[in-house]
């Protein structure tokens, strides 16, 4: 079986070589170099020089700009003197390079740097003057915050007699004042450190306080004189502000009882 095989193909072979042989293209004959119609090649040693060109002589005494390249402008010359018109070609002003930007001297002046100041603005009773006058400046300032804290605030001046070991005694020493003619006076019940003791009065001016002390002391009583306050809270503002607005910001405070002083920066 497979030697008949082999016979089929090899007869099938021999018919393809048989019929490319027959029927087959025999190929392009070359051109001949020497045809006519085929144009010869030359060495560029071979080639004519070109003739030398001669510049054209100066017709008059003024220069026109050549044409300038389509899409473009061209621009009138003035006129030349004939000299200067031979001497150096005229370049038109439409293609003229532009001047590089010249550097700045070495001791040109610069502008200053910017200074800034910080200022303490307060105290403020509570927090609605301040955001008030917050919003009055800020446009003058860089950055502001707020803070709080605690300060004595002065109520005024009071004599007293010092506190008794017990209600009786100090009954008993208010007696005792009534005796000498001593008026406006009441023993203080309420729980603290002046509890017990017998009040004499409470002053704003403190030459006041000094006439009612030294007058019961005259009586023959311990009198004594303290001032008394009074911890509340306060709100400051501080700002960064420019150097020149540091007088502004002074000058535009309405507030009473409000200053601003330099700070620290923050």
């Amino acid at each position: 079986m497979l030697l008949r095989l082999l016979f089929v193909l090899l007869i099938a072979l021999n018919i393809a070589v048989a019929a490319w042989l027959l029927l087959g293209d025999s190929g392009t004959p070359a051109i001949d170099p020497n045809d006519g119609g085929v144009p010869k090649l030359k060495l560029l040693a071979e080639l004519p020089e070109p003739a030398a060109t001669t510049p054209a002589p100066a017709t008059s005494a003024r220069t026109v700009a050549p044409a300038a390249p389509e899409k473009s402008t061209s621009v009138a010359l003035p006129a030349m003197p004939a000299k200067a018109a031979s001497e150096s070609p005229v370049v038109p002003p439409a293609i003229a390079p532009k001047p590089a930007a010249t550097a700045a001297a070495p001791n040109a002046p610069t502008s200053p740097r910017r200074s800034y100041r910080c200022l303490a603005i307060g105290p403020f009773a509570n927090q609605v003057d301040l955001r008030a006058a917050r919003g009055a400046i800020a446009s003058r300032t860089a950055r502001s915050r707020q803070r709080q804290e605690q300060t004595s605030e002065s109520r005024g001046w009071r004599v007293f007699l010092p506190a008794q070991a017990t209600r009786e005694q100090a009954l008993a020493q208010a007696r005792r004042l009534e005796a000498k003619g001593i008026k406006d006076y009441f023993v203080v019940t309420a729980q603290g450190e002046l509890q017990n003791s017998v009040a004499l009065g409470l002053f704003h001016d403190p030459a006041n306080a000094r006439k009612r002390r030294d007058e019961v002391v005259a009586a023959g009583f311990p009198a004594r004189m303290s001032e008394r306050t009074e911890t509340t809270p306060v709100w400051w503002l501080d700002v960064v502000v420019p150097e020149e607005a540091g007088g502004d910001i002074r000058r535009g405070i309405r507030t009473p009882g409000v200053a601003a002083r330099t700070t620290g920066c923050f």
